[in-house]
């Protein structure tokens, strides 16, 4: 959410956020109920004001001054009901209309309508080549007893699977690994819930207009589909000693994601599941816009370096102004090589919002001066599994239908060097 005096005194770069994320919100409609509403808070004060020294006088005036207050009294009080009604519709409205006002997107973000005009803007590693017909993470893992795709759509439905053996191991060592080293970096551990309230969802911006991926509880609860929602409402209506910025969190979380829309796209397989896992990267910063820059592309740089160190090919694009989420300034996705598509898989999406999700959650802080400021966030995934199981089995098959396990996770995977047919 962006403050209001802002979105009056800069509504042409409110309207040029809109066109460049391809969104419909009419910014003159929203200034015309703005309007309404402050016109009629002033209506409904001076009411009050007028009601009030009414009420101050009654005790001193005579018997006809009196009853003349309290005639005017009785008028004054159906008016103003009605006026605090339309007021109440009128809030109702523009609270709706506020939230979906778009952050401005940072001037390097490029022109683009959805994900297929990313900008690639960083490129790693060898892709593998074979000497063999490489096969698909999902023939790795049924083969090798990794995993089982028929038993976990019987148990969960579309899209539902059970890790094994292996495929189970390997998982857990990646938690660790991406956990430990970003531990070592100062970063603080947590494990936050999934299942969390409407409120969180709207202060992180996933509602309202997230709500169709969302899985949704009988009590009006959600499950969360990312760590960041709960880490970020942690701190809500808080005041941080700004001493302690920036707060750097690495949050652990499984996560539900409905796929809506997206039936027949990745049915088969790990890359598009309904339930997962994350290690995600959360930052809370003052308020600065260099300080998110920097703080944004330390983000990136975590997950390039442990990428490398897995010894994975993966490129970088910066997302187009269409493929950005309403809050995000700016946004990277790395994506990992999948070698039986022949393409790259998104594995991380890296971001900064300003103090777009704060001022909904009101979390804040006193700069130099006394003055209160609403801190900046951002955050990056860590490690998403299971998807980035594929990307590790496909680079790392061998002729004989081995895995080659990655050196850095072999101390997690009982210094076992492949994975083999038992």
């Amino acid at each position: 959410m962006l403050d209001i005096k802002f979105i009056k005194e800069n509504s042409d770069l409110i309207k040029h956020a809109v066109e460049k994320k391809h969104l419909s919100f009419d910014v003159d409609a929203f200034l015309k109920i703005d309007s309404k509403r402050v016109s009629m808070l002033e209506e409904v004060e001076t009411l009050r004001a007028r009601q009030n020294k009414a009420t101050e006088e009654i005790p001193n005036a005579d018997q006809e001054r009196r009853n003349m207050l309290l005639s005017e009294m009785q008028v004054l009080k159906l008016e103003l009901g009605q006026k605090e009604d339309e007021l109440k519709e009128i809030m109702k409205e523009w609270q709706l209309l506020m939230l979906q006002v778009p952050n401005v997107p940072d001037m390097s973000v490029p022109e683009g309508e959805s994900d297929e005009e990313n900008l690639e803007v960083f490129v790693w590693g060898e892709k593998p080549k074979f000497d063999f017909s490489p096969k698909s993470h999902i023939e790795i893992m049924e083969e090798l007893d990794l995993a089982d795709f028929e038993r976990g759509t019987k148990v969960s439905g579309f899209r539902g699977y059970f890790l094994k053996n292996d495929g189970a191991l390997l998982e857990f060592a990646l938690w660790q690994y991406f956990l430990e080293k970003l531990v070592k970096k100062g970063y603080s551990p947590m494990i936050v819930p999934s299942l969390v309230n409407r409120e969180t969802l709207f202060g992180t911006g996933y509602l309202p207009q997230g709500e169709d991926d969302l899985y949704k509880t009988q009590d009006g609860d959600y499950l969360a589909g990312t760590g960041e929602v709960a880490t970020m409402s942690y701190f809500s209506g808080e005041i941080i000693d700004k001493k302690d910025l920036p707060m750097k969190m690495v949050s652990f979380s499984p996560c539900f994601r409905r796929e809506a829309g997206s039936h027949g796209k990745d049915a088969k397989g790990l890359y598009r599941v309904h339930e997962f896992f994350k290690l995600e990267q959360v930052i809370l910063c003052e308020a600065s816009h260099e300080e998110s820059v920097k703080l944004h592309e330390e983000l990136a740089e975590n997950v390039k370096e442990l990428l490398q160190e897995l010894n994975l090919p993966y490129h970088v694009v910066v997302n187009c102004g269409g493929d950005l989420g309403l809050g995000q300034v700016k946004k990277y996705d790395i994506e990992v090589w999948r070698p039986s598509v022949e393409k790259y898989g998104e594995t991380h999406s890296c971001s900064y919002f300003h103090d777009f999700q704060t001022r909904r959650l009101n979390i804040r802080y006193r700069d130099e001066d006394g003055k209160m400021r609403y801190v900046h966030s951002l955050n990056n995934t860590l490690v998403a599994t299971p998807r980035i199981l594929i990307s590790i089995l496909e680079n790392y098959q061998q002729a004989d239908g081995t895995i080659k396990i990655p050196e850095v996770l072999r101390p997690y995977m009982m210094n076992k060097e492949v994975i083999s047919k038992k």
